[in-house]
Formats: structure tokens, sequence, C-alpha cells
């Protein structure tokens, strides 16, 4: 198995606003991206549960044209928080890296 990591060109995570995370997977070669699209492990469902999160709270978009995926979640404490750890945002992408895709 090959992990997204592996085939996607960026991977990242950051605020939408104070009150939500945004995740964007990006690619470089189309094939890759097809590859991840047509394996259908990326999914709402899979990006809630490892954000532990209801699936209707993910919002997941597949964007073809620009060989990218996105994802937006709420975030666990808004930013500012004085329990929030990550006050951009910018380290919560790092459980995406290692999905498998076969």
């Amino acid at each position: 198995m090959t992990t997204l990591g592996e085939l996607a060109r960026l991977i990242r995570s950051k605020n939408a606003g104070p009150f939500e995370l945004t995740f964007d997977i990006m690619f470089a070669e189309e094939e890759n991206f097809r590859r991840v699209r047509d394996s259908k492990v990326l999914t709402r469902e899979l990006i809630a549960g490892i954000y532990r999160v209801p699936p209707d709270d993910v919002k997941f978009f597949v964007v073809p044209e620009a060989l990218a995926f996105k994802a937006s979640i709420p975030r666990p404490r808004f930013q500012g928080d004085l329990l929030d750890t990550d006050g951009h945002g910018g380290q919560q992408y790092a459980p995406l890296v290692d999905i498998e895709i076969p």
C-alpha cells in the first residue's frame, strides 16, 4: 500500500475562521489524484472518524479541476481559547499523511 502522504504534493491544515479547521490535499499529478479519488478511501466519514466529529459536521469537497480534496470541520476549541494548543490550526493535518491508499 501507498500512503496519502506519498501521493499528494501538499497536505495542510489551517484555520477557516476561529471556529473551523480546513484541510487541503493537493496533487501534482492527475494520475495520483485519480488513484485516491477512485479508491473511495478519502471520504467525509473517514475525516469524521479521524477527527471524532459527526459526519454531518464535515464539509467535504472533491475538486477535480484543482486536483484536490478539501474538508472542513468544527475546531475542537475555538481559536484563542486557553486550552487551544494549535492557534493557527497548522498542525492538525498529521493524521491524514498516513492514510493507506490501495
